[in-house]
């Protein structure tokens, strides 16, 4: 649970940023749209992509990331059909929730050992700044209030705390952890691109639309050199 709320602050941290952002744009929620994009896209290049494949082999992934695209498209299409508000941001959370399984059990696993507690620690403050950037960019260019975020917030750091707990049992096998990271980089990428990217293009002057979008890459990079 002390893990969790070390979450649930690193996630707050990056909704405070992304709030302040919010705040620069508030008169274009497409811009807000198309900066979450850039910045999803960023933090896959940068991060979340290379890491993967270093960690886990690439059939897995490869295997995972098809998955994800299917599950993306009958996701998109069951949340539009039922008029669902906010399909993007429904599809990113669950994206986010699922990235954070192996993370999770692979903690859960360590806790036994005293000494990487406090490494283990910053990397949960430090590696959840940009999930709770994007989620909170997301959720505010939707228009959502400030409570709803904080909600997202809480049952994030509840998964979170769940897969931990679960991890301290139980070791996901290397080939379930490279397919699920695999739905993950799916779901973010094809959410990124088609909801937040796609869906704003002819909303914005060319400029614009490049202006975010390299802004938000720009933010991604920054965030991936804090975190390094």
């Amino acid at each position: 649970m002390i893990l969790g709320g070390f979450l649930l602050f690193s996630v707050s941290i990056g909704g405070a940023i992304a709030w302040v952002f919010s705040k620069l744009f508030q008169h274009t929620t497409q811009g807000l749209s198309l900066l979450c994009g850039g910045f999803l896209v960023g933090l896959l290049i940068l991060d979340i992509i290379p890491s993967s494949f270093h960690l886990y082999k690439s059939f897995g992934l490869i295997l995972g990331i098809l998955i994800g695209y299917l599950i993306f498209q009958i996701l998109n299409s069951l949340l539009h059909a039922s008029h669902t508000q906010n399909p993007s941001v429904t599809l990113l959370a669950m994206a986010i929730i699922i990235h954070t399984i192996p993370i999770s059990l692979t903690v859960g696993n360590l806790l036994g050992n005293s000494a990487l507690s406090i490494t283990i620690t910053a990397s949960i403050i430090l590696h959840h700044l940009p999930e709770g950037f994007a989620l909170s960019t997301a959720l505010l260019s939707q228009g959502e209030k400030l409570w709803k975020l904080f909600l997202y917030f809480i049952a994030f750091s509840i998964f979170f705390s769940i897969f931990i707990q679960i991890g301290q049992y139980w070791e996901l096998t290397e080939k379930a952890q490279g397919l699920l990271m695999g739905i993950s980089i799916g779901l973010i990428a094809t959410a990124s691109i088609s909801e937040f990217i796609l869906h704003h293009f002819r909303s914005v002057t060319r400029k614009s639309f490049l202006t975010y979008i390299l802004l938000g890459y720009f933010l991604s990079y920054v965030f991936h050199m804090l975190v390094e």
